[in-house]
């Protein structure tokens, strides 16, 4: 079991993915800065926003398999599709999921001035615009390259 952890704890892959998600989850608190002018440590942990940390994560996992194990593998091909289907879902079905909190909060915001109470609001910021997205694929394929750079084949 010990030995199983060590593999998981030190797989080159594993820590790009999760150094380039870091990476994201960082910049979206100066991202978010620079748009609203107030600091919000928030968006440490948020899953939404610039840049997509789960796009940053896949598509360096992705180029990070293809550049140590060859993009004409398998498991390449299985970290691509994986990509993929991440991206189209951080812009399309949780996007949408995003928009319709935001529709249902404005409703019960009006229900609340009429003196309904309501437990709590719905979070807002679960997708991404494409340009999100994009931007963590470019930090992804950024970070992949530069561990490559530091830490090339062995």
């Amino acid at each position: 079991m010990n030995g199983a952890l060590i593999d998981i704890i030190t797989n080159r892959h594993l820590v790009t993915g999760f150094v380039a998600l870091a990476l994201a989850q960082i910049l979206k608190i100066f991202f978010d800065y620079w748009r609203t002018k107030s600091w919000s440590g928030a968006m440490l942990t948020s899953t939404g926003g610039m840049p997509s940390s789960h796009s940053s994560l896949v598509v360096s996992l992705m180029i990070s398999i293809g550049i140590y194990e060859g993009f004409h593998t398998p498991i390449f091909a299985v970290a691509a599709a994986f990509a993929l289907v991440v991206m189209h879902d951080a812009t399309g079905i949780r996007r949408a999921a995003g928009q319709q909190a935001e529709a249902i909060n404005f409703l019960f915001s009006k229900l609340e001035k009429q003196g309904i109470k309501l437990d709590r609001k719905l979070k807002e910021l679960l997708g991404h615009r494409p340009l999100e997205v994009f931007a963590g694929a470019i930090l992804g394929v950024a970070v992949a390259l530069a561990a490559y750079w530091l830490f090339p084949k062995m």
